[in-house]
């Protein structure tokens, strides 16, 4: 049995996931699995899936909440922490630098050129993410009806997202008791599991009431601590109080990923508080969408230009708007996990839950494909329903799937020649 990693160990490959969690949620949540799980053995199959789903569930960006629940798996709270600070900081800093060339520069030919590049390459890793998800999640036959079900809700119906996520979980809780009397298969067998460091029955911490009530106590203390002090500093304290007041809210609903609760941050900070303008918003997504870590550190943006327009466009408070607004998206995922997690682990060995929590893992397959179809007809049928592509984003993509694919070329490399490539062709 693999010995459990040192916390220097982890901590490099925190640190370097921070860097290379491109291609949203499915992709960073691949890249988790396959060193986490396929190159280290560190955590087996079974419970890698046990704390996806459950951080499937939560609203905020899963994948790093999956970052905070595999630290605190392998090192406890500190673990947790450094795992999900680590999976946000590395965006955090790339976000601040183009908000501040975008503030300055515009949008000039060349960033457009790399972004129109980056685009289809991250659209291929999802892709191929996903096939690689699938597989995972999909383990009987009622889940590929049920992730059919999901993907048709959302792409035909327009069903909200909790909604369908209720509805896995309704459907699992039936199952359950129509299985009672079955085994539920476990991922993988014990002697299959005999590789790893944290089996699914194995190494489970200890729960206690304090666990679960503590970090929530801590995390509101903590909610109040920015606002505290940027209210009496500033020369508008009611400005921070709105910025920390909406983007909770906005942290609370994000059900879905960042593309479920754009149009409410859209709506609300465009239209009421005029932040920014509409064709703002829009650029600061494809910053978002070009930069490592979770989507919604597009957020963030909203956050920079917040501050540096409402504070006549200076700097200084739209540095620190982006970081306010940072903290108050992220806090409520922290929050959720290791208040959560402990309770959750404890849940592996109850039918009831398995099935459950098998129930959104299927569901939430369907949900990708819904997302990777929306992000793949804004980029290659940008003026649906008119159906003439984007040629070179189609190429494009399809060049990337068969580098990334055929000829195994890292995705970082990738990342990389796909903005040197919308470069070239600007040129």
């Amino acid at each position: 049995m693999p010995n459990q990693p040192t916390f220097r160990e982890a901590l490099a490959f925190w640190f370097k996931l921070g860097w290379i969690s491109f291609g949203g949620p499915a992709g960073q949540v691949a890249i988790m699995h396959e060193y986490v799980v396929s190159q280290k053995k560190w955590v087996s199959p079974s419970r890698f899936l046990h704390a996806l789903n459950y951080c499937m569930l939560l609203p905020g960006p899963e994948a790093q909440q999956l970052a905070t629940y595999l630290g605190w798996l392998l090192h406890g709270t500190r673990g947790g922490l450094v795992a999900g600070i680590l999976f946000i900081l590395p965006s955090v800093l790339v976000l601040w630098i183009l908000s501040l060339l975008y503030v300055w520069y515009g949008q000039t030919p060349l960033l457009t050129a790399v972004f129109a590049g980056i685009k289809p390459a991250i659209l291929a890793i999802v892709a191929l993410a996903l096939v690689k998800m699938v597989k995972k999640s999909l383990s009987q036959g009622w889940h590929y009806v049920l992730a059919l079900g999901a993907f048709g809700a959302l792409f035909f119906f327009n069903i909200a997202f909790p909604l369908v996520i209720l509805g896995a979980l309704l459907i699992g809780f039936l199952q359950n008791f129509w299985q009672k009397d079955r085994a539920i298969p476990n991922a993988e067998s014990e002697s299959d599991e005999a590789a790893y460091y944290l089996k699914s029955t194995e190494n489970l911490p200890p729960w206690r009431p304090w666990s679960l009530f503590l970090p929530l106590f801590l995390g509101l203390g903590l909610w109040f601590l920015p606002w505290l002090l940027l209210y009496p500093l500033s020369s508008d304290g009611q400005f921070w109080q709105t910025q920390s007041l909406f983007f909770t809210q906005a942290a609370l609903v994000t059900f879905g990923g960042a593309y479920a609760v754009l149009p409410y941050v859209a709506q609300v900070s465009v239209e009421k508080y005029q932040w920014l303008s509409k064709g703002e918003m829009i650029d600061g997504l494809a910053l978002g969408e070009s930069t490592p870590g979770p989507l919604i550190m597009v957020l963030a943006f909203v956050g920079f230009m917040a501050g540096y327009r409402h504070f006549g466009g200076d700097i200084s408070m739209g540095t620190l708007a982006l970081l306010n607004t940072t903290f108050y998206t992220f806090l409520p995922s922290f929050c959720f996990i290791l208040a959560g997690a402990p309770l959750i682990e404890h849940s592996q060995q109850q039918p009831v839950f398995k099935a459950m929590l098998g129930a959104v893992g299927a569901a939430i397959a369907g949900v990708m494909l819904n997302l990777l179809l929306y992000l793949g007809k804004s980029l290659i049928l940008p003026q649906f329903p008119d159906l003439r592509p984007d040629w070179l984003a189609l190429a494009w993509f399809l060049v990337s799937l068969l580098a990334l694919q055929r000829f195994k070329v890292g995705m970082l490399w990738w990342i990389g020649i796909s903005a040197v490539a919308g470069m070239l062709l600007e040129i």
